[in-house]
This record gives C-alpha cells, sequence and structure tokens, in this order.
C-alpha cells in the first residue's frame, strides 16, 4: 500500500473514532483482549472462528459434528503428527471404488506426477 493511501485512511479513521468517541486506547485494549482470546482458543474452524472448550458449543462446531466430523478435527494445537495419524486411520477396505476403472484412473495419475 502506498504511503498516501495509507495516510488517508488513517485520517479517516481518526475522523470517525472522534465522531463516535473511541480513543485509541479503547482500540488498543479491544485489540489486545482479541489476542488474548485468539491465544485461549482450543478450537478453530476454517474460517477463523474461535471456541475456548468453555460454555456452549457454538452453533458452526455443533454443524460440523452434526454432520460427521469430530470436535478434535478443529483442535487448534493438534501436532502434525496427530494429523497424519488421523488420516492413516481410514479404513480403504470399504472403499465402493477399489478395483474400478476409476480408483485405477487415480492410480496411474499419481504414478505420473
Amino acid at each position: 500500500m502506498d504511503e498516501r493511501k495509507r495516510d488517508s485512511i488513517v485520517a479517516y479513521l481518526r475522523r470517525r473514532m472522534a465522531e463516535v468517541g473511541i480513543k485509541v486506547d479503547d482500540v488498543a485494549a479491544a485489540i489486545a483482549e482479541d489476542q488474548i482470546l485468539q491465544k485461549s482458543a482450543r478450537y478453530r474452524s476454517a474460517t477463523g472462528e474461535i471456541w475456548t472448550g468453555e460454555g456452549e458449543m457454538p452453533q458452526w462446531l455443533q454443524q460440523a459434528v452434526s454432520a460427521g466430523q469430530s470436535v478434535e478435527h478443529f483442535a487448534h494445537n493438534r501436532t502434525p503428527a496427530a494429523i497424519v495419524e488421523e488420516r492413516s486411520q481410514v479404513d480403504w477396505s470399504q472403499d465402493p471404488f477399489a478395483g474400478s476403472r476409476l480408483a485405477s484412473i487415480g492410480h496411474r495419475m499419481n504414478e505420473s506426477r
């Protein structure tokens, strides 16, 4: 972003803040509070919604669980090893495409890469 555009946006924000009585300290406190909340989040969605794990489960997580996803899938501090372990537990023996032309096409595509 160029300097003029930045200065213009800052001036606009200061003018709007003065109109509604918001002080710079109020903004700094709100940002600090958000950062603390983000750090305390135990679960996070792909769109950035968070839940600390306390209180009622939020709607976005309830919907995901109802759709068959595990709560731990959204755990914020999952290690990459836990994600790999989760993937390796998939039971491919029930794959409806196993042995079909569709499965062999996908297999050949992966070999050519």
